[in-house]
């Protein structure tokens, strides 16, 4: 096994990476390499990169990209906050072994505790987490995470049904009788960097001021996570992964989707809509447009509408795909915390009165430290 503290800037590894991820049970854009690039690019002062690769002769057979926290003691998945799903990369044969020699190495570079989170749980990883930690004296408490929506694109006749599903909605077809008011409506798809960059300020400035104009704080509005969709859609424009889709209204752009086009996947990752607009739900226009022209796109088989368990997403979605939060630890102490945690956390969910409670007793115990 072989440790990395950093993402080497070699064209070969880059090669041998992303065809391990061409090799996965369900290959996904956030395993790229060049995800983990841009992670590193845009989050270099927070993250430290702790690379792990297998290789069988000269060939990589196995990756995984973690990160240590300031204090070097825990690590995450090195994308966990940005990616949808992360995961072990080798061939799902390999993976139990290649998940036991993770363990192994950071079992002998004494780091108690992985905090792995969007694992999916169709992935071979989760059958073999557990077993595989263990050998190495690690204990593991596994959760359920994000239910993410999907859209699955099979044969001709069943893409014709799902097409007019969407289309023949009656509050589509009055959304988008309001917006051609002002114009033809039409969706483009921005897939050059040049281009890509020159629409990238309209795009974060619709998102933070939709969030603000509801109270809350975009993400966008984060100098580093600016940083990061610029590096990305930079190192996935060249790879003719990233698509910046659009919905206008005559000339004026009113909803945007920041998504990739991945191993016959359209991915809906970030998508927003211009405030002003909002009386027209431009971005449930855009999410319709989205399915009729991948339902019309023999290469896309799947749309995945991503993390966030929103309502508006069941009424597109065909399946849904779970995610897992892992925590592996050397602790039985820490373990049973978060395993507590947890259960309160679900029964307090569980319980509308009691969570009403929890609320209050919370919203009050802030209301006296503001005083103090």
């Amino acid at each position: 096994m072989s440790v990395e503290h950093g993402i080497p800037q070699d064209q070969r590894l880059r090669d041998q990476w992303n065809g391990l991820v061409c090799q996965m049970e369900r290959p996904e854009v956030f395993y790229t390499c060049e995800w983990a690039i841009a992670v590193h690019r845009a989050y270099h002062s927070s993250l430290k990169p702790l690379l792990l690769l297998a290789y069988e002769g000269d060939a990589l057979a196995g990756v995984v990209a973690l990160a240590t926290d300031a204090a070097g003691k825990q690590l995450s998945f090195l994308a966990g906050s940005t990616a949808d799903y992360c995961d072990f990369i080798c061939h799902p044969q390999h993976r139990a072994e290649f998940v036991e020699g993770v363990f192994g190495e950071l079992a002998r570079l004494h780091l108690p505790t992985l905090r792995l989170a969007n694992l999916p749980a169709d992935s071979a990883t989760s059958r073999t987490l557990k077993g595989a930690a263990e050998k190495h004296g690690y204990l593991v408490f596994s959760r359920p995470a994000y239910r993410c929506a999907q859209i699955t694109l099979g044969a001709p006749a069943e893409r014709q049904k799902v097409k007019e599903s969407v289309v023949k909605r009656k509050a589509f077809r009055s959304c988008l009788k309001g917006l051609e008011r002002t114009g033809l409506v039409t969706v483009d798809h921005l897939t050059q960097w040049n281009v890509v960059r020159a629409n990238l300020p309209r795009f974060v400035e619709a998102h933070v001021a939709r969030f603000r104009a509801g109270g809350r704080a975009s993400n966008l509005a984060s100098a580093e996570r600016q940083d990061f969709l610029s590096a990305l859609a930079e190192l996935l424009s060249g790879a003719g992964w990233l698509v910046l889709t659009r919905l206008l209204a005559g000339d004026e752009p009113v909803a945007w989707n920041y998504g990739f086009q991945f191993a016959g996947s359209w991915f809906y990752y970030q998508p927003t809509f211009d405030a002003r607009w909002r009386q027209f739900s431009p971005g449930f226009c855009l999410l319709t447009k989205m399915v009729e022209q991948a339902c019309d796109n023999p290469e896309i088989h799947l749309l995945d509408l991503g993390l966030g368990e929103e309502s508006y997403k069941d009424r597109f979605a065909s399946v849904y795909r779970q995610t897992l939060h892992a925590t592996i630890t050397d602790s039985r102490a820490a373990r049973l915390r978060e395993t507590v945690r947890y259960h309160a956390a679900a029964a307090v969910k569980s319980s509308p009165r009691l969570e009403h409670w929890v609320r209050r007793l919370v919203g009050r115990a802030s209301a006296e430290n503001v005083k103090l």
